[in-house]
């Protein structure tokens, strides 16, 4: 419990104090925001302020993680602990590379399309990978090769024969993460708005990490009536505590993140946060239950799909005035922090419905 508290009071306190040396910095390196010239007259007012923040709470959650763990807990960090991280910094460094040819080419266009998906696919296989090695001394590792809901489902790729069963596990894998990064990624579009809804998100994992952890199939304190309906999931306490401490690196950069924001995250941020709730969702066997955890950034990221559809099948027509959705209450009057709150409202309700069915799941077994 002191390494959880730990880890997230020190990355909150990084992000929360050290934020405005990276904004004077970027300022002065040029690494400012660039506004398409399509959107929203009052973002027009935003170019310029500094961008690629998405490096400070990297920084402050490792930070926070790497003390609490090595520090206070006096233990090593652990395989899934270190997986969760290396996918969180693997598509920040994706997102970086988009930020900086953003400012670069000092227009609102970085990398090409395919080539950010051809960065994350590298980054997630390598994960998908290495996710299946390492196991401890009950030879689990951090994960497996089937698909979960709130636990593993009847549902294993390995009855397609090893070779084929881990290469449709990797396109498993990769379609998770490659949705999760740019879901989070369409959605960081208002001032606070990525950072508060992967708060939420993310803080589900802080919960169900801590419970998966006290009714452990490993622990030697379960009680026995309930071995039925324990997890046999790998390093849940450490994968709270991952979570714990890249909430409290939020919490602090969104200070001076909510409008009128004085740095925005990037593609640095927003891939990095999409990687890191992707790779607890696999790493804790609760995969198929982001659908409700992020249930947010589903919603952003189909109003997007559908616009798009629609646009194409009707020639020319839109269903929404702008896409993503937030940009359609935008050009219908709507205050920016009033759509922000009210889309934290939506991500919270979500994300109760989540946590409650994990729970409930429990409860029904």
């Amino acid at each position: 419990m002191r390494a959880l508290l730990t880890a997230g009071a020190l990355s909150l306190a990084f992000t929360l104090f050290l934020t405005p040396l990276f904004i004077r910095l970027f300022r002065r390196i040029g690494w400012g925001q660039f506004i398409r010239d399509d959107g929203p007259k009052s973002h027009h007012v935003k170019r310029g302020t500094p961008t690629m923040g998405g490096i400070v709470f990297i920084l402050g959650s490792l930070f926070g993680y790497f003390v609490a763990t090595l520090v206070v807990s006096n233990e090593p960090p652990t395989a899934s602990g270190l997986l969760v991280l290396l996918m969180m910094v693997g598509l920040g460094a994706v997102g970086f590379i988009d930020d900086f040819l953003k400012t670069r080419k000092r227009q609102s266009l970085g990398l090409g399309g395919w080539a950010k998906v051809t960065g994350q696919v590298i980054v997630a296989a390598a994960f998908a990978l290495l996710a299946l090695q390492f196991p401890n001394e009950q030879s689990v590792t951090p994960a497996n090769t089937s698909i979960s809901f709130i636990r593993d489902l009847p549902l294993d790729f390995m009855v397609f024969g090893t070779v084929v069963g881990i290469v449709l596990y990797v396109i498993w894998i990769c379609l998770i993460t490659v949705a999760t990064s740019n879901g989070v990624n369409v959605t960081d579009g208002l001032d606070g708005l990525a950072g508060g809804a992967s708060i939420l998100a993310i803080g589900s994992f802080v919960i169900i990490g801590f419970w998966q952890f006290n009714q452990s199939c490993f622990s030697e304190n379960l009680n026995p009536s309930d071995a039925y309906r324990c997890y046999e999931v790998r390093d849940p306490l450490d994968l709270a505590i991952v979570a714990t401490a890249i909430v409290g690196g939020l919490i602090g950069f969104l200070w001076w993140n909510t409008n009128p924001a004085h740095i925005y995250m990037g593609d640095t941020g927003s891939l990095a946060l999409g990687g890191a709730l992707a790779a607890l969702a696999i790493v804790s066997h609760t995969q198929l239950l982001l659908i409700l955890v992020g249930g947010l950034f589903v919603i952003e990221t189909g109003s997007v799909i559908v616009q798009r559809a629609y646009f194409k099948l009707t020639r020319g027509k839109r269903i929404f005035l702008m896409s993503p959705i937030h940009h359609h209450f935008e050009l219908k009057g709507w205050a920016e922090v009033t759509i922000v709150v009210r889309f934290w409202i939506i991500g919270g309700l979500l994300v109760a419905a989540g946590v409650g069915s994990f729970y409930f799941e429990w409860l029904q077994r």
